[in-house]
């Protein structure tokens, strides 16, 4: 029952003070490594999926047009000022992952880092992903997943029951999640905690 939108937007408006505190340094290097793999071009219309507080923002190119999306408005408030402080010209929008306010191929990159295993409904969010990009665009992931050759076993997904309430699922899968959404995978690396989180990149079928 925690597993909703209000209570996605109640939690990261909580943890919004402290986030960067938990989520800089430890995700600098897996940030990095995960958008080193998209083949960048001045001009390209980029859009970041549940952004946070924009800790992606140093390590994107500054010849795009950049486009922000947080779930809370106090995540999109520190992005704001982060995009200030680095010079940074973002728009940045409130706005449910699961129903992106934005036309059908709108964007040359869409980037969702640490969010598919928060969403309530990952495979939406997937939907709304390959929805607003180009027919020759690129997705950027990056998160924590269970291993695609097996299915959580029981202790996993009774563990799963209490970090799903506060934190994170830890039972989904990126390749079934990303094939499903009609999306071909082009490189999956490990990029942290051995192969618990990986950079995918991908492309509309």
């Amino acid at each position: 029952m925690f597993n909703t939108t209000a209570w996605n937007r109640i939690r990261y408006g909580l943890y919004a003070p402290v986030y960067d505190l938990v989520a800089d340094r430890a995700f600098r290097g897996p940030r990095r490594m995960a958008l080193g793999q998209v083949t960048w071009q001045p001009g390209m219309r980029v859009l970041l999926v549940g952004a946070g507080t924009g800790l992606d923002l140093p390590w994107l190119p500054r010849d795009i047009e950049l486009h922000a999306t947080d779930l809370s408005r106090s995540m999109v408030k520190r992005l704001r000022q982060r995009a200030d402080a680095l010079g940074r010209d973002v728009q940045a929008e409130v706005m449910d992952a699961e129903r992106l306010a934005y036309p059908d191929d709108h964007f040359d990159v869409v980037v969702m880092h640490l969010i598919l295993a928060v969403m309530p409904a990952p495979a939406r969010g997937l939907a709304e992903a390959r929805r607003v990009l180009k027919a020759d665009g690129q997705l950027c992931v990056m998160d924590k997943f269970q291993a695609d050759e097996r299915p959580a076993g029981l202790a996993r997904r009774s563990l799963n029951a209490l970090t799903s309430a506060i934190a994170t699922d830890i039972t989904r899968q990126a390749r079934p999640l990303l094939e499903a959404a009609d999306f071909v995978i082009e490189q999956d690396t490990p990029v942290m905690m051995g192969s618990l989180f990986r950079a995918l990149l991908a492309h509309p079928a």
